[in-house]
């Protein structure tokens, strides 16, 4: 049996935390161009009403609309969970991602015309004015919050862990809380134009990015048939004889699965997924206000369309390379002895979390490794600012309606930045 490689040594570490001078300038570029783009959108549009903060003057065309609501779904949770789960599962997951095509089609088209209609900013608000009273308001709003903070902050900011912790050695609480400072900043002074307009930048550089890690990873493994026929053999050297972990899954390649042993049974892949799925396309928060900062509804409908055909990349840009990474790297996405994957990713359960970056930092040269690295989650964050002041804030907003939102008064701020802190 082959014997596995040894742990880093302290040398090793430190060489591979070094990022290369391509990799530096590819950062502060990045992070200039957001910036840039960030200040751009804060004089672009009207800040001094509701309206112009909280839905960007609702005079977005349809492709910052269709970009943005593409940047608050993927981001780094998607690029770690989707490839990790390719390189364990096969394609299975991308029926979480092509259900998502027809309910962003159902938002714009069934969802948008009522909430337009009823002239609201947030969701909670809608069912304040659909219902009447203020408890349903106020239980909806805690709720989101808890939600935001604990299935979507939370999954995004362990998988940019992740990257950062196979890529760039950086200390991880400080890296988080650079970037949500710097978040804070373009957010809370530019609205919700500043998110869109961003999220519109993230988008086309992560496509520009991961695409062409797709290119490199295909050229790699050989091409579609090499990944077909290698991911069947993609078992790892060091696994225990007398069970099945670490051989791949028989219907890897299946989108519908068996409805009984399977582990994504055929009818709750067509029924079940399409309840929650209807909820996030089509009432969360985060995405029906990109939606509403629209300059009418064909706007928004072609936002929702263009969204609908962006959602089709996913499972090239992530699955496909989450399984290509298995074959290539069997030893280490594929381990399946616990004192192995400890060694390799210090996670004694499995290393398929890694597949993505795996192959970031093996298969891409200096430059373009950094234009590949998951969306962080500053979309949902930002999102978070926005509607957490606009419902603790309502009142200040009818009685000081003749200064620009941003500028009335400190409370708004402070209350933001800790709102951030807390998150």
């Amino acid at each position: 049996m082959p014997s596995v490689s040894p742990a880093p040594t302290e040398g090793d570490s430190k060489q591979k935390q070094t990022l290369p001078a391509a990799d530096i300038v590819v950062l502060v570029v990045y992070f200039l161009l957001i910036l840039a783009v960030g200040i751009w959108s804060m004089w672009k549009t009207k800040r001094s009403t509701v309206n112009g903060y909280f839905l960007a003057g609702k005079n977005m065309s349809w492709w910052p609309v269709g970009t943005s609501l593409f940047a608050s779904n993927v981001g780094s949770g998607h690029f770690i969970g989707l490839a990790g789960s390719g390189a364990a599962s096969g394609i299975g997951t991308t029926a979480y991602e092509w259900n998502g095509m027809l309910m962003v089609l159902l938002l714009g088209w069934l969802f948008l015309p009522i909430y337009i209609a009823s002239g609201v900013t947030t969701m909670p608000e809608y069912l304040q004015r659909r219902f009447g009273g203020k408890r349903i308001q106020i239980f909806i709003a805690v709720l989101y919050l808890f939600i935001y903070i604990f299935t979507k902050i939370s999954v995004d900011m362990y998988a940019g862990a992740v990257f950062i912790q196979q890529a760039l050695g950086w200390d991880i609480y400080l890296a988080v809380i650079l970037l949500l400072v710097i978040t804070a900043l373009y957010t809370v002074a530019g609205g919700l134009a500043a998110v869109i307009y961003t999220d519109a930048a993230q988008t086309v550089i992560m496509l520009v990015g991961a695409l062409t890690l797709m290119g490199f990873s295909f050229v790699e493994v050989g091409g579609w048939q090499a990944v077909f026929d290698g991911y069947s053999n993609a078992i790892p050297s060091v696994r225990d004889p007398n069970t099945t972990c670490g051989i791949p899954r028989e219907d890897a390649f299946h989108l519908f699965r068996d409805p009984v042993t399977s582990d994504l049974p055929w009818p709750g892949v067509l029924l079940g997924m399409s309840i929650p799925s209807m909820w996030y396309w089509c009432s969360d928060q985060v995405i029906v206000q990109r939606s509403l900062a629209a300059k009418n509804l064909l706007h928004a409908k072609g936002g929702s369309l263009l969204a609908s055909y962006l959602k089709v990349l996913p499972f090239f840009m992530m699955v496909l390379p989450g399984m290509i990474s298995r074959i290539l790297f069997p030893d280490e996405v594929g381990c399946a002895d616990p004192e192995v994957c400890k060694e390799v990713c210090g996670n004694s359960v499995g290393c398929s979390d890694i597949a993505y970056a795996k192959l970031v930092m093996e298969l891409l040269p200096s430059g373009e490794k950094l234009r590949a690295s998951p969306s962080h989650p500053t979309s949902v964050s930002s999102q978070m600012l926005l509607w957490m002041n606009e419902q603790k804030f309502p009142r200040a907003r009818s009685n000081s309606c003749r200064r620009p939102f941003w500028e009335r008064g400190s409370s708004i701020l402070m209350t933001s930045n800790l709102e951030l802190d807390v998150i």
